[in-house]
């Protein structure tokens, strides 16, 4: 009888080996995004815009002397759109130096990006935007501005709260891509 258990678990090990085990690959948790809808910012700021209504409207809290500054809160993704807005109020040198700093401040993040593509459009009411999408591990993927370039200046840059991947973020990075694009088409400044 031993013989017989002995020669049944000498099988039974041989057998279970041939099976070759391999690791589970790294996945990402599936995120579903909802549909594009907007709400239209129409009071209280020198501008007028769209904004994804899966977003809330905030005052900025990093400069409280900026009342025109808001972010957008998709808290649901843990991202902000940073919405500053400055007057130009005529003055060429105050336009060169704003547009200055928002290309400045772009390319501050070529330490970190693989690429940076820059693209001018017009507007429907007919004013400037420039566009920059960045690619890499940086911390802001998408900046604009959109300006009439007498008298305002509108810049917009996307952030989320979390240190992660930018290839797990990027259906997220995608759907809020979209949500400011429109929101740059949508801009109206208000005299």
């Amino acid at each position: 009888m031993r013989k017989y258990l002995s020669l049944v678990l000498i099988l039974v090990g041989a057998v279970a080996c041939e099976q070759t085990y391999l690791p589970k690959p790294p996945g990402y948790n599936r995120i579903d995004l909802p549909d594009h809808s907007f709400e239209r910012l129409t009071t209280g700021y020198p501008y007028q815009i769209d904004y994804s209504s899966y977003s809330r409207v905030e005052a900025d809290t990093f400069n409280l002397d900026e009342e025109d500054w808001v972010n957008l809160n998709y808290e649901e993704f843990g991202a902000k759109v940073h919405l500053t807005y400055k007057r130009i109020d005529g003055d060429r040198v105050n336009f060169r130096q704003l547009s200055s700093d928002a290309f400045r401040l772009t390319a501050q993040h070529q330490v970190k990006a693989y690429g940076i593509e820059e693209a001018v459009l017009l507007t429907p009411e007919g004013y400037t935007g420039v566009v920059a999408e960045l690619t890499g591990e940086v911390p802001t993927q998408f900046q604009f501005f959109v300006t009439d370039s007498t008298d305002n200046f509108l810049r917009g840059a996307l952030y989320f709260n979390t240190a992660m991947k930018n290839d797990s973020l990027a259906p997220v990075i995608e759907f809020i891509k979209e949500d400011m694009a429109h929101l740059m088409n949508s801009v109206k400044f208000v005299d």
